[in-house]
């Protein structure tokens, strides 16, 4: 990977393409840090200090915004409401035939469902914005508001002033997006993300060095730090390094090619093979499932549940025995779900048919038709148990020794291995590309 980033500083385009990228990296890193006007800094310091504690909701948010949530500055709102509004649309496009019929139109189609998208981040943003704004109205810290004018036309134009702050981060990290999109490297939304969960990394290791001091203070009640901390840095590269693995492992379905005529020219039959990725959904399901379970959560934005109703909110939050159980099933009924809307047997088999191929010992049809769909399912099962226990192994974890608030989440350690990777493959093919001797050299 070093190597990789030395050879495409050597070359002047994806030089330029690199620091284009940073800079954006920068901008984003700056807004995160712009407080949003009318909040109490200090009591809202003291309120969100512990907020990976506060529910999966804002655990979530807080990672994928680099902590700017917590922070309720101008880009805490993160990149989360253009991925909800792209996995909408995604939905959308299967279940409604307009949006199906754009999206097949080609380019012109394809700006279309784009500017949708846009629309639909905006109302969203807009929305959550106005959740969160809720919730801080109604927090305090140390008998201090968060909100510093709530009654009256000031507090209206206060509550107008934030919730449309709010709203013009997320705008305008979508913008980014597109910007690197455009003229950076890699995909904007995902570098974007990365950026914000590698933000954290340093609080991650104040808090494992705070672990240490601790055992080291009082090894007697704390002395088993010495031993958890090691094993929680052992499982976190484990982890990246079974990531990387299952990110290259693929189920290769052998394919024959018949002899054809084209014109005067015959030509031969070839063996191949169609590679199936055995994440076929990446972190979709994980994403889906986080939004489902965090959906008991947003009560706490408008409301101070108390007696029976807080027991079944504890329940979901995310170190709550429900949650986790529940976590476990939707990832991998995601998972299906996902795979059924993306990749269709009949399709498949009708493509490879038109393409005069066929699978060894597999009639053409509907068993061609059957196996794809065997396999899929197969396919499908070990990617969801591999996602299912990455997302669920740090809670376990987290329960069983007491460290808790490490924002080891499945989800991130997925978004930063897949990112880089990513990334690092589409430099490789640029350089490539470049470096290619035509024929005429």
């Amino acid at each position: 990977m070093i190597k990789t980033l030395i050879n495409a500083c050597k070359t002047a385009d994806l030089r330029k393409k690199l620091l284009y990228t940073i800079m954006i990296i920068i901008v984003f890193r700056i807004g995160s840090a712009i407080p949003v006007p009318f909040l109490n800094v200090d009591a809202l310091k003291g309120l969100m200090g512990n907020v990976a504690e506060g529910g999966a909701l804002l655990a979530y948010l807080d990672t994928l915004s680099g902590g700017a949530f917590a922070q309720a500055t101008l880009f805490a709102m993160s990149i989360s409401p253009y991925i909800n509004a792209s996995i909408i649309m995604q939905l959308m496009t299967v279940a409604l035939p307009i949006l199906e019929n754009l999206q097949k139109e080609g380019e012109e189609g394809r700006k279309k469902l784009t500017a949708i998208t846009r629309y639909v981040t905006i109302v969203l943003g807009l929305m959550q914005g106005t959740a969160y704004y809720m919730y801080l109205k109604n927090s305090s810290y140390a008998g201090k508001s968060i909100v510093k004018y709530t009654q009256g036309p000031e507090g209206i134009f206060v509550a107008i002033v934030i919730v449309l702050t709010f709203t013009a981060g997320t705008a305008l990290m979508m913008w980014l997006g597109e910007r690197v999109n455009e003229n950076g490297i890699g995909n904007g939304v995902s570098i974007l993300l990365f950026a914000g969960i590698v933000s954290r990394m340093p609080s991650l290791i104040v808090k494992l060095v705070a672990y240490v001091m601790l055992a080291v203070e009082s090894p007697a009640e704390h002395g088993k730090y010495y031993g958890l901390v090691p094993l929680f840095i052992f499982i976190f590269l484990f982890m990246m390094w079974v990531i990387v693995f299952n990110n290259d492992a693929e189920r290769r379905i052998p394919v024959q090619y018949a002899k054809r005529t084209v014109g005067r020219k015959i030509y031969a039959g070839q063996n191949s093979h169609i590679p199936l990725k055995i994440g076929l959904s990446g972190v979709m399901p994980i994403i889906f499932a986080s939004s489902i379970l965090s959906m008991p959560t947003l009560m706490n934005f408008f409301m101070k549940p108390t007696g029976t109703l807080k027991t079944i909110l504890d329940a979901f939050s995310v170190n709550g025995w429900l949650y986790t159980i529940l976590y476990f099933l939707l990832i991998i009924m995601f998972s299906y779900f996902y795979v059924s809307i993306t990749y269709n047997p009949i399709e498949m088999a009708n493509n490879l048919r038109q393409s005069n191929g066929a699978i060894p010992g597999i009639r053409p049809g509907k068993p061609t038709m059957d196996y794809f769909a065997r396999v899929l399912s197969k396919v499908t099962f070990m990617g969801a148990m591999f996602l299912a226990f990455v997302a669920i192994f740090p809670i376990l974890f987290g329960y069983f020794t007491g460290m808790s608030n490490l924002s080891l989440g499945g989800t991130s350690i997925i978004i930063l291995v897949g990112v880089a990777l990513e990334t690092v493959k589409l430099m490789e093919s640029q350089m490539m590309m470049r470096h290619y001797k035509g024929f005429l050299d």
